[in-house]
């Protein structure tokens, strides 16, 4: 195993842990990540509100559930977040969901900002975009595949407004997490469990 990948593994959080401090940061009024503005601690504190209401709602449809259960072989699944991340808000919730599901998954998480050796290595277009996972055969030790930031109509959605407006706003974020909102996950479901299975 890459020795990034090792020492990454290590310092990782559960998602319980990672939801507690989404929690504690939002009640603080601070947020991970080199960021300290109001705005991503303000950020931290809709994605403790988001999460909460997802983890109490969000359901894994039943093709996906199938998959998930006869999955054959042991995964970790090691995703690179940030608490102010409206993304990781939406999506992480839905990974975690997933991977309850399977007794052959091994859900981690690490901030990005901490591990930045390990985001360098899996770079969107150069950029840092979060969430990423990284999905690894537990057996063998190697990267099968990784997802992110966004499942593919949430990134059409995104690269469309920003060739219509030149920016990406607060207007392009309303409308992101409206898609979000009415996809309820399903897209993030089926293109994971399609690494899966290749």
């Amino acid at each position: 195993m890459n020795p990034i990948l090792k020492n990454s593994l290590k310092a990782s959080l559960s998602y319980q842990e990672y939801r507690n401090l989404t929690t504690q940061y939002a009640a603080e009024g601070k947020t991970s990540g080199n960021n300290q503005t109001p705005d991503y601690v303000n950020y931290t504190k809709l994605n403790a509100s988001r999460m909460h209401r997802l983890d109490k709602t969000m359901q894994v449809v039943d093709e996906v559930k199938t998959d998930l259960e006869h999955l054959n072989k042991k995964y970790t699944w090691l995703v690179i977040s940030e608490t102010w991340c409206g993304d990781a808000a939406q999506i992480v919730p839905i990974m975690h969901k997933m991977a309850e599901l399977s007794v052959n998954i091994d859900l981690r998480i690490v901030l990005r900002d901490e591990h930045e050796d390990l985001m360098n290595l899996y770079l969107t277009n150069g950029t840092k975009s979060i969430p990423k996972l990284i999905v690894i055969d537990a057996e063998t030790d190697e990267v099968i595949a990784d997802f992110g930031p966004r499942p593919s109509g949430a990134k059409q959605l995104i690269l469309n407004y920003k060739a219509m407006h030149g920016v990406v706003d607060e207007t392009a974020k309303i409308a992101l997490q409206k898609w979000y909102l009415e996809d309820k996950g399903v897209s993030t479901q089926k293109e994971i469990i399609a690494l899966m299975n290749p």
